[in-house]
């Protein structure tokens, strides 16, 4: 238990010190968290100290909930909280003034408030239909003056959480793609790389089967990236921030994840391949081994690069028509493993010179200059 509790405290310590020192997903919660605090007392000091509102608490409790992690969010989720509070205050109040007896009422009330909140259009606010419900059964609060205080107060709570939302620093959630979109050629490099100085042994069926786990682990990252982006994509709708925030760099194009969804699916294709291949004919795991390793070399060039990414590109060609050559050589033993390796690794080549060509076409002019000299 003490254990426990050090290794906790050690993770909260090491989450405050990058919170202050560095930009990142915890500055964005103390952020967040901060600007939640501070529109809750906003309303209070609106609803409670200056207007002394009789149900005063529904307004921060309101704002407190609607700073949101996007503003897109916020605005959506104050449209679903002030419709499911507007409708269980009025079917509770409505029930009340018809039986006359809190009991009756709840047990009328409650099943259908709870249904509705249960609505998936609601989303997470639709909680608020029960509960809005409960506060008018409980206390007895079902006179119209009662109820329109209820919905001023609730809608005044929502304002303020959305314009605090939107005005002080509002969220962009950009930093997430741009590192998904670094991190999966490395990762795609490393794994052709190890892959390649494995070809140089001999076969061993775990060793392999590691390799096609961990292209299985980038196929779910490019999952995360397309996550990351609905998020990021999320973020910029109705932000009035996100052309004055320096932070706020646009992610590269939706088609990009396309591309790496396919390179990442031919990586994955070949290490299944290879995880089969048991038995190749002989001078093929040496050929392969150049391939990925040329392979490697296209994804893990840093930009500026050109010509290293395309000579890269070309041996991998080159080792990938050796390839080709030992399939339809009649004098060699073909197997089952060989003809997918070459077709997979055709594919992956394919994708390769996609993204060679579009890296290229991002290319500071004075190196595209270079490269075509």
């Amino acid at each position: 238990m003490w254990h426990a509790l050090t290794w906790e405290a050690a993770a909260v310590g090491r989450a405050v010190r990058r919170c202050v020192t560095q930009s990142g997903t915890e500055r964005d919660t103390a952020v967040q968290s901060l600007k939640a605090a501070g529109a809750a007392l906003l309303a209070w000091a609106l609803a409670g100290w200056w207007w002394d509102a009789p149900m005063a608490l529904l307004a921060p409790w309101t704002a407190l909930f609607l700073v949101q992690s996007t503003v897109y969010r916020s605005l959506l989720s104050a449209l679903q909280q002030v419709v499911v509070v507007m409708v269980g205050t009025l079917v509770a109040a409505g029930a009340l003034m018809l039986t006359h007896n809190t009991m009756v009422a709840m047990a009328l009330v409650l099943p259908l408030t709870v249904l509705l909140g249960n609505y998936a259009r609601f989303g997470a606010q639709g909680l608020y239909a029960p509960t809005a419900a409960l506060f008018v059964l409980v206390y007895g609060s079902s006179s119209g003056f009662d109820i329109l205080h209820r919905l001023l107060e609730t809608l005044l709570g929502a304002v303020i959480g959305v314009v605090v939302n939107a005005g002080v620093l509002p969220p962009v959630h950009s930093r997430r793609v741009r590192h998904l979109r670094d991190r999966l050629p490395q990762d795609c490099a490393d794994l052709l790389h190890t892959a390649a100085e494995g070809m140089d042994t001999p076969y061993d069926e775990e060793r392999a089967r590691g390799w096609y786990d961990s292209a299985v682990r980038l196929t779910d990252v490019v999952t995360e990236l397309r996550a990351a982006r609905r998020w990021s994509d999320e973020s910029h709708r109705f932000n009035p921030g996100r052309r004055l925030r320096r932070s706020a760099v646009a992610p590269p194009p939706a088609d990009w994840d396309i591309t790496w969804d396919g390179i990442t699916e031919h990586i994955r294709a070949t290490m299944r391949s290879l995880s089969e291949a048991a038995a190749l004919p002989e001078g093929v795991p040496g050929i392969l081994s150049s391939l990925l390793r040329a392979a490697g070399d296209v994804l893990a060039s840093r930009d500026g690069e050109t010509d290293g990414r395309r000579r890269s590109l070309d041996a991998a060609t080159a080792a990938h028509r050796r390839l080709t050559s030992v399939l339809a050589d009649d004098r060699h033993k073909t197997t089952p493993a060989l003809g997918g390796l070459t077709a997979d690794t055709h594919r992956l080549l394919a994708d390769l010179s996609a993204v060679v060509e579009a890296w290229d076409g991002d290319a500071p002019r004075d190196d595209r200059r270079q490269s075509a000299r």
